[in-house]
């Protein structure tokens, strides 16, 4: 049975054992504050309130603001037959002072460790998350941090991304040297929306229409694809936006290559999972509004738990014993 002996007993400050608060944190970083409380009482037959709950999970994850800009490498080395995927994107909440806000996060994984990827029951076996509320200057300066932490990659590193202009922008200047793609199915979406302006004799030549283009960006021939759809009968403003997306990501869209690449993943489906389970699971549950330094606490103890670094909460548990005692 694993020993709590060094958090058994109360001390000053919240007047709650040191390991009792952990409980409260694990269980607060997990569920909305007003449920914690029905579980710890549940399992232990010890009352408390939901906002003693908030109160230390809150408070213990602000003395851990420091390791937000400490991302050491968590995965091992990447070899030199391996590659380096990086997938980065935004995903909203709602907050008190500004309506609703994004938060960032970045998933880093190696293609070694990614199982199945192109069947139904794909997963990757380990993976390194980075989050970050608050403006994509500094949500960059810390994915600089850690991937840097992984060496100096070049072509064995890959990013798959939406179009979002500031992570392009990025990847070009400070890892010009990397692959870059983007996402397939986000170029695919707005093929589909697209076609949803047009007029089509029958739905399957709608059908049949879309998926030849298809083809044609997983034959990495964009350009052919451009000059289609400018010779289709539509809106020229749709046709023209379209084409722009398209050119301006152009250099992005070498689907062909990636898919002999690595693990051969073009889509950024691991990004769009680690949304639900890192931000959303806890972050956008129904009701909910956030402070900002309530969001960014919460976000720290989310990605330390899918990190697999619970050790820091409970190092700073100890710590704050020490100081009591």
């Amino acid at each position: 049975m694993k020993s709590h002996s060094y958090m058994s007993h109360s001390f000053q400050g919240f007047g709650i054992s040191p390991y009792m608060q952990e409980l409260m944190v694990y269980a607060g970083h997990l569920n909305c504050y007003a449920q914690c409380n029905e579980v710890l009482e549940h399992f232990l037959n010890i009352q408390v309130s939901s906002s003693q709950v908030y109160r230390v999970t809150d408070y213990t994850s602000n003395q851990l603001k420091d390791e937000d800009n400490s991302l050491e490498r968590l995965l091992p080395p990447v070899s030199n037959d391996d590659i380096l995927y990086v997938e980065l994107d935004g995903s909203m909440i709602s907050t008190r002072e500004d309506g609703w806000k994004e938060v960032k996060l970045g998933r880093v994984f190696k293609g070694s460790d990614c199982l199945n990827p192109h069947s139904t029951s794909s997963m990757i076996a380990a993976s390194q998350y980075a989050g970050h509320f608050g403006n994509s200057e500094e949500f960059c300066s810390k994915m600089e941090h850690l991937i840097d932490n992984y060496g100096n990659l070049r072509g064995r590193l890959v990013f798959i991304t939406d179009g979002a202009l500031w992570i392009k922008n990025w990847i070009e200047d400070a890892y010009c040297d990397a692959g870059s793609l983007l996402d397939y199915f986000h170029a695919c979406e707005h093929l589909h929306k697209f076609a949803d302006t047009l007029c089509f004799e029958t739905p399957k030549s709608k059908e049949l229409w879309c998926d030849r283009q298809k083809e044609l960006l997983l034959d990495s021939q964009t350009q052919k694809v451009i000059e289609n759809i400018s010779q289709i009968s539509g809106k020229e403003k749709d046709k023209q936006d379209l084409m722009n997306y398209y050119q301006n990501n152009i250099n992005r869209m070498d689907y062909k290559k990636y898919r002999e690449t690595g693990c051969g993943i073009i889509g950024s489906g691991a990004i769009e999972s680690a949304h639900r389970t890192v931000i959303q699971k806890r972050m956008k549950l129904s009701g909910q509004h956030w402070s900002r330094s309530g969001a960014r606490n919460m976000l720290r103890l989310r990605i330390i738990s899918m990190n697999r670094q619970w050790h820091k909460v409970i190092g700073v548990l100890k710590k704050t014993e020490k100081r009591a005692a």
